[in-house]
């Protein structure tokens, strides 16, 4: 997944891909503590995908506090 896929999406659908890979990173790290995990690259590029998906949310938000603050100051 790149940033142009993640920006497409609304924040709500960014918001479950957040917790979707949370719950896949957890349960990738326990493969790897049992030993079941053959590729440890998997748990690094899911962090960075969640890691992407933050970073997106956060573009958002500050785009809108810019704007907010602009509204603001015009008035």
């Amino acid at each position: 997944m790149n940033a142009r896929e993640i920006r497409e999406k609304s924040n709500e659908e960014i918001l479950d891909e957040i917790e979707d890979l949370k719950e896949a990173l957890f349960k990738l790290r326990l493969q790897k503590s049992s030993g079941q995990l053959e590729n440890e690259n998997v748990i690094k590029q899911t962090r960075h995908d969640i890691a992407r998906c933050n970073t997106v949310l956060r573009e958002r938000q500050l785009a809108n506090e810019q704007v907010a603050e602009k509204g603001s100051s015009d008035a």
